[in-house]
Order: C-alpha cells, then structure tokens, then sequence
C-alpha cells in the first residue's frame, strides 16, 4: 500500500471549480448511433461519432463542468471505435476541459496497475475514470500512484441508480448497515488523506439521484466525497434529486446523456446542420445546469 499522507488532488480541485463557474452538469458522450444528427450521417459510423462528439464539446464547453465518456459505445465498434474514443478524449483536453473515462475497472494487482496505465496515460487518457470496488479496497490503491503523480482522480461505485442495486450494494450486514455503507465508510477514510483545497478528496463516488429516500444520510456520511450523479432525465431523476446529493450547489457532478445528445430531434427540422443539431445540444446543458441550480 502506498503513503497518501502528501497526496494533492488537483484535478478534484479542477473539477470544484469547474462547477462554481460553469454549473454541475457532466455531459455523457454515450453516442449512439440512433443519437446522431442525419448531417453526419453520411460518414463512417465511428467517424459521424466523433463529428458529432466534437461539435457538442464546442458547444457545451462554458456551460458544463466535464464530460463522460462511456467505453462500451467505443468498444462495440472495434478499432475504429476505439479510435474514436481515443479522439474524443484527446479533443476534450485540447478544448481545456475535464473528462471522465467510464470504464467501471475493478481488478486487483498487477491487472488493475495496467488498467491505471492504460487510463492514466498514453493513448486512452483521461482526467478521471469509474471504479467498482468490491473485489476491496486493493482495486483502487494501485490507481493511486497515477493520482498522487499526475492529478488523476477516479468515482467509484457506491449506490448506483439501477434496480439490481439491491443484489449487493444494499445487502444488510450483521451491524444493520448496507453494504454501501461499508464502502461509503472507506471512502471517506481514503478522502481525509487525500483532501485538496476544497475539503473534497481524490476519489469520489457514483451515487444516483433517484435514491431519495436515502439521499440525505448519503450525502451527511459522505461530506467530504465528490459525487457523480448518474441517474438524471431518461432514468426518472430530477432536478431536486440531484440537487439533495449536492452542498451548496458543488460537491458533485450530474451526468445527462441521451437527453442532450439528442435533443435535436425536438427541432421542427431535426438536425439539418451540425451548427443547429450543437445549439440543441447547448440548449439542454443549459436548461439542465439552470434547473439544477434552483433545484
């Protein structure tokens, strides 16, 4: 295990601030192909991806704290896919903003110190990655490294936001307690030694937002944790659920995919140009961010 004692965790402090000046909203390049404007249809699927990924990074750059992108929708196209997860990501950096990898590794050892490797740095890398950790707490420590050297943060399972959250995450153990609990316990330990100036640590958490009724005891044991809050729109989460999961209007990220991404088809054309399929796109990241603040 490594010494955390004199870890700074910049890119968390990055991500505080990016929410202070640009509101809470993580926009998800989950991009589908059925998300995809028919200007850009034309090209090769993974290629019409990345045409679109960019243009909705350009629009939405003053009005979103990050972006996440899912590997699977990459991962499913092959090479060219991952080509263009690759090029989403590097774009994202270009354009000065914050990414997150949602790649859910949960490995332990030398597998989880590759994994670090391969989302950390060279080709795939990003600001931050998804982690699950129920293999222990030695699925996280060997990303640490990265974390403590170059910045990098991570969001690691906690309460998720699907129905089978109730297999394992709220199972109840002999203390009366979830099985969450038990993680959320964890994590704030980690985030005490890894705390930057804005009290958050390096490793946050993944809570969803339709958890209501836990929501507030969530959010008190896990005061000094970042969370991504998946969940939001098309999953039946709303602005004051998101809201319960956040302090002050920070302390978290609320990701939205598929109702930003395709917001152009509630255009009477659709998306006929790029430039309006992008503006659909700005729209929604800015009427979210805005609910979401008087939330």
């Amino acid at each position: 295990m490594m010494n955390h004692d004199h870890y700074v965790p910049l890119n968390m402090d990055s991500l505080f601030e990016a929410v202070q000046h640009k509101g809470p909203v993580c926009v998800g390049m989950d991009t589908a192909q059925d998300y995809l404007p028919p200007i850009v249809v034309g090209k090769s699927l993974a290629a019409a991806i990345l045409a679109y990924n960019k243009a909705v990074i350009d629009a939405t750059l003053d009005v979103c704290a990050c972006y996440k992108v899912q590997i699977a929708y990459y991962e499913a196209l092959g090479i060219d896919g991952l080509a263009a997860y690759r090029d989403t990501l590097r774009y994202i950096k270009a354009r000065r903003a914050l990414s997150i990898a949602d790649v859910k590794r949960g490995d332990i050892a030398d597998t989880a110190v590759q994994y670090a490797k391969a989302h950390f740095s060279g080709d795939f890398e990003a600001d931050f990655v998804t982690l699950s950790p129920y293999m222990g707490m030695d699925t996280i420590d060997p990303w640490l490294s990265y974390a403590a050297s170059a910045g990098k943060g991570a969001f690691v399972l906690l309460h998720t936001s699907n129905g089978g959250a109730q297999d394992f995450e709220r199972t109840e153990l002999k203390d009366g307690s979830r099985l969450y609990h038990a993680v959320a316990e964890k994590l704030s330990a980690l985030a005490e030694k890894t705390a930057g100036k804005h009290g958050y640590g390096a490793f946050g958490a993944v809570v969803g937002c339709t958890i209501r009724a836990e929501a507030a005891a969530i959010r008190a044991q896990c005061r000094n944790i970042f969370f991504l809050i998946p969940g939001y729109g098309a999953q039946g989460g709303g602005p004051q659920d998101a809201a319960a999961l956040l302090q002050n209007g920070n302390g978290g990220i609320v990701n939205a995919s598929r109702s930003i991404l395709r917001a152009w088809q509630t255009l009477p054309n659709g998306g006929q140009t790029l430039e309006a399929a992008a503006q659909a796109a700005r729209d929604a990241t800015t009427a979210m961010r805005d609910a979401l603040r008087t939330g």
